[in-house]
């Protein structure tokens, strides 16, 4: 097995390396992309869930949402949150805590422009995270949003964009033998990251 020491001392250029073996290997029916996003609300409930990464940024790692859903409230207010990578076909994971940014307008509608128009529409006609009556009134929604934009193309909505979570704290897991597993921490420490490997 790799020692981790002789990883790249950069977390986020072990975790490019990472990502290129994910994408090479990723069997039938999985998204490598997808992550557990972990907050925690004003009176301390943690939540969870799963979205997907959408960029790897020079400032951290990117993903979009509707700014009025739980999620998002609960990442304005408290300005930190936590990743989960698991690829069970490799046995390994990597786990990232660190500061919330918004992503620019610019950035936001860059990556909207890129949606399946379906899922632009989608974006207009849900009110995430709040009550709907039926599923009925979800799709005359949609269907609104679609005579509504029929003509042209579907600009971002206001209360939809990007977050971006800049790494404090990146942990490579890797399954081992007698659950003797590998985990290296790397911890930001000024321009540079410390690493320190960890009992399992």
């Amino acid at each position: 097995m790799t020692d981790p020491f002789a990883q790249p001392a950069d977390p986020i250029a072990r975790f490019l390396s990472a990502w290129e073996r994910v994408k090479a290997t990723v069997p039938p029916g999985f998204d490598p992309a997808a992550m557990t996003l972990a907050t925690v609300g004003g009176p301390g409930q943690p939540a969870a869930r799963t979205v997907l990464l959408r960029a790897l940024t020079g400032r951290g790692f990117q993903f979009f949402t509707n700014y009025g859903s739980r999620k998002a409230r609960e990442l304005d207010e408290a300005g930190r949150a936590a990743l989960c990578f698991y690829w069970p076909w490799l046995d390994e994971q990597v786990r990232v805590e660190g500061t919330i940014e918004r992503a620019g307008a610019e950035e936001s509608d860059a990556y909207f422009a890129t949606r399946p128009r379906g899922s632009q529409l989608g974006a207009w006609a849900s009110r995430q995270s709040t009550p709907v009556a039926s599923r009925a009134e979800l799709e005359a929604r949609y269907r609104e949003v679609e005579r509504r934009f029929a003509a042209g193309d579907v600009p971002r909505p206001p209360f939809w964009g990007g977050y971006t979570l800049v790494p404090a704290a990146i942990e490579f897991w890797r399954a081992g033998e007698y659950r003797l597993h590998d985990r290296m921490l790397y911890v930001r420490d000024g321009d540079g990251w410390t690493r320190t490997r960890l009992y399992p």
